[in-house]
């Protein structure tokens, strides 16, 4: 993998720019609510050194039903700055969570227009078992001035979609697992319908991920995308459960060269929730 400071840098990267004054390091773990696991807590008892939390479900639009929707530019800046993140930072994100969430704080600053920051490829699980140091104090921070610029070209809404899905201008990628896409198993969040938006193709997260939590060769995921049936030649939209994994896609699809992506922020919490909505069952 070569590393990119734009979209995913490796462990050796890292440990090398570790002392870098305008370096910030990001854990961004979360975990399915079932999983039983704290990530929080996980943080306080061991982080890379200078790493500050970032937390997915409260730096999140409030005024939403949904969760963990993306945050608004004023929020954003206000806990950033707090986190002493800000202009002139190169940002590196990494999480130890099975759904990748990194790839989703990734996205975050992209779509507030931030473009140094890279997710760090395998996680907290890599670095600690290559030995590298980890510490439990959390670090000295000091207000940065932050300015954003939000790409509202990133994300869409349910309605963007269900026009996208209706004309067929756009690819829309499902990355939940295959049977939550051909509606063969409940999905987790009570309420929803099964299945998926009609037309999407199915790259699940695992065809995107190494079994040890690196991400796969450029040329093994456009692979995985053209398996899938995904037109690369037109716009794509990426979409999940609940606006996670989605961001893995997008993060996967940034790193073989196409820009015209986006990713649905309600994904199927939202549109599985609204009868009106169409769906489809299967493969396809």
């Amino acid at each position: 993998m070569t590393d990119d400071p734009r979209t995913v840098v490796s462990t050796d990267w890292l440990a090398a720019h570790l002392d870098d004054p305008d370096l910030r390091i990001v854990d961004a773990s979360w975990h399915m609510p079932a999983s039983g696991r704290d990530a929080q807590a996980e943080y306080r008892d061991a982080h890379i050194p200078g790493a500050r939390f970032f937390d997915i479900d409260a730096i999140a639009d409030t005024r939403s039903d949904l969760p963990h929707m993306a945050p608004q530019p004023e929020l954003f800046i206000s806990r950033l700055r707090a986190m002493g993140i800000g202009d002139g930072h190169q940002v590196v994100v990494y999480d130890n969570s099975d759904v990748h969430s990194a790839a989703r704080v990734w996205w975050t600053f992209r779509l507030m227009g931030k473009t140094d920051v890279a997710m760090l490829d395998g996680g907290l699980a890599k670095w600690r078992a290559e030995g590298r140091p980890v510490e439990d104090m959390a670090p000295i921070t000091r207000d940065r001035h932050m300015t954003v610029q939000r790409q509202a070209a990133l994300v869409r809404d349910v309605t963007q979609v269900a026009a996208a899905a209706k004309l067929g201008d756009h690819v829309i990628i499902d990355a939940r697992s295959p049977a939550r896409f051909r509606g063969d198993e409940p999905e987790p969040r009570p309420g929803l319908r099964a299945g998926h938006i009609p037309g999407a193709r199915n790259v699940p997260l695992g065809q995107i991920y190494n079994a040890d939590g690196t991400m796969k060769s450029e040329g093994e995921l456009r692979a995985a995308f053209e398996a899938a049936g995904v037109d690369l030649s037109r716009p794509a939209i990426t979409t999940c459960g609940s606006g996670i994994t989605a961001a893995s896609l997008a993060l996967a699809l940034e790193r073989i060269g196409k820009r015209d992506w986006s990713l649905y922020d309600g994904s199927w919490t939202e549109w599985g929730s609204f009868p009106d909505l169409k769906i489809a069952t299967g493969d396809a």
